[in-house]
């Protein structure tokens, strides 16, 4: 019997549906930006993607450095950087794929979600993909009491910077990306609401 968990990991049953519809191959350079101990990295280190993760947290950024051993030890532990995502340490161009998943809406205000949305793109090839989930306010706008500009407290207790339809099709624009999907959101029991947004960076 095939141990799904064993090949695949934690990961976000988000990010692998885009693995089911046939978005990556082997010869990708991915990079999660924000990657935590790297429960979205299992597959893609198993299958021989040339992969990367950046995050704040040393003890992440050691945790999945050991995991890239044990799983794909052809990959330097360079590879994996103490590093925020609005100041990237790769050349521009550098990645085919680039994951953000649960990291943007930790946005201070919106300008430091333009600069962490801006880093990712420079680092994205042309017809590169993104792919983010973040917290939204699609579906519970009369449960969030409103803190500052883009900050609310959620009905889970949390304090989050949080987009909506409206921002996230001005995002796509300028980052001069076009949808590879609709936007999906998950209403997590009127606590929080998590969008999925998937872009491909146009040819310039």
């Amino acid at each position: 019997m095939i141990n799904v968990r064993e090949i695949f990991g934690e990961i976000d049953i988000y990010l692998f549906d885009q693995i089911l519809k046939n978005r990556f191959t082997p010869e990708m350079k991915i990079l999660d930006a924000g990657c935590g101990g790297g429960r979205n990295l299992v597959y893609f280190l198993r299958s021989g993607f040339r992969v990367f993760g950046i995050d704040r947290n040393a003890a992440a950024i050691e945790h999945v450095r050991e995991l890239a051993q044990m799983l794909a030890p052809n990959i330097p532990p360079e590879n994996f950087q103490i590093a925020a995502v609005e100041e990237l340490p790769f050349p521009d161009k550098y990645f085919d794929v680039v994951i953000s998943s649960a990291v943007l809406h930790f946005a201070d205000d919106e300008r430091h979600f333009d600069q962490m949305l801006r880093e990712m793109r420079r680092v994205l090839k042309p017809t590169g993909l993104l792919f983010a989930r973040l917290a939204s306010t699609i579906g519970i706008e009369d449960k969030l009491v409103k803190i500052a500009e883009r900050r609310y407290l959620l009905p889970d207790g949390s304090e989050r910077f949080l987009v909506d339809e409206e921002m996230l099709i001005s995002a796509t624009e300028s980052f001069g990306g076009t949808f590879v999907e609709p936007l999906k959101t998950t209403n997590v029991q009127n606590l929080r609401a998590m969008t999925t947004w998937v872009i491909r960076k146009n040819e310039f």
